[in-house]
């Protein structure tokens, strides 16, 4: 029996995001690409008989019981056996704030970690649909592929993508998802488009102007990077990012990143690494 398990939680990236309508639950329809990148967080877990979930984090502004990866282990803990606990410890590296899914990747590798822990024997698919009450980028981190995604997120379709490298660069600045989403002037009609149309047709991202202007950091970031390459935001923002044929190009572009930016190249997968971790690890 496994006790003891360290599993890495990756970033991704939206390479795009049309907002086709909002939901009377006040979610919004959107279509978008999940882009799997090879760097993230990374999470140890401690199985035991505590009965308790007991949580630490390399940043100290993430603690208490209402971070996304206590609330994972706490809808799973009813399905395990009396007295399943466990000790987490997130080594945070994705910023937060930055549209790059670093809390949902989290929780989604919390629900397969403690799957496994614990014995539940849960599929992915019911992994998949608690995640979805966690949040609407949850699903895709479970399911752990490039994906095209549609209603709120959680309806996927597998996609594969060529090899590249992309440089990631976030401001100094922190977009609330809640704030965007909630926001007037928010683009909220775009036409449902086929993938096929999709994948050949230029991509955007539709909270993008309306971040730009609510956040100049952004603005003059994308400004500065579209220089290197074709550029655009992740998700609601901060972050944005350049995609690049090969690694030395995108390395040659973050050697030149703004002293108001953090930045760093990934790899763009077609798997997560959290599906090959797990494969080990079993």
């Amino acid at each position: 029996m496994i006790s003891l398990l360290t599993l890495p939680a990756p970033a991704k990236l939206n390479l795009f995001l049309h907002i086709t309508g909002r939901r009377a639950d006040g979610y919004h329809n959107l279509q978008t690409l999940f882009r799997m990148l090879d760097v993230g967080d990374e999470l140890s877990f401690q199985a035991d008989n505590s009965g308790e979930i007991r949580f630490s984090c390399s940043d100290a502004s993430i603690g208490g019981d209402d971070n996304l990866v206590v609330r994972a282990a706490k809808m799973l803990q009813p399905l395990a056996a009396e007295g399943s606990g466990v000790c987490i410890h997130l080594d945070k590296r994705t910023p937060m704030g930055g549209g790059l899914g670093g809390g949902s990747s989290d929780a989604a590798t919390t629900l397969h970690a403690l799957n496994l822990l614990w014995q539940l024997e849960l599929s992915t698919q019911q992994l998949a649909d608690i995640g979805l009450k966690l949040g609407a980028d949850v699903p895709v981190f479970v399911f752990g592929q490039t994906a095209f995604a549609e209603g709120v997120g959680e309806r996927l379709q597998p996609v594969e993508l060529p090899d590249c490298w992309y440089l990631v660069a976030t401001p100094d600045a922190h977009v609330s998802t809640a704030a965007v989403f909630t926001h007037p002037d928010l683009t909220r009609d775009s036409k449902p488009l086929t993938l096929a149309d999709l994948m050949t047709s230029p991509w955007r991202n539709d909270c993008q102007p309306l971040v730009e202007r609510l956040c100049p950091q952004v603005a003059i970031t994308l400004q500065w990077l579209v220089e290197y390459a074709p550029s655009r935001m992740t998700g609601t923002g901060a972050s944005v990012f350049a995609e690049f044929a090969d690694e030395l190009s995108a390395r040659r572009a973050l050697a030149d990143l703004p002293a108001n930016c953090r930045g760093f190249v990934a790899r763009g997968l077609n798997q997560s690494p959290l599906l090959t971790a797990l494969r080990h690890a079993v």
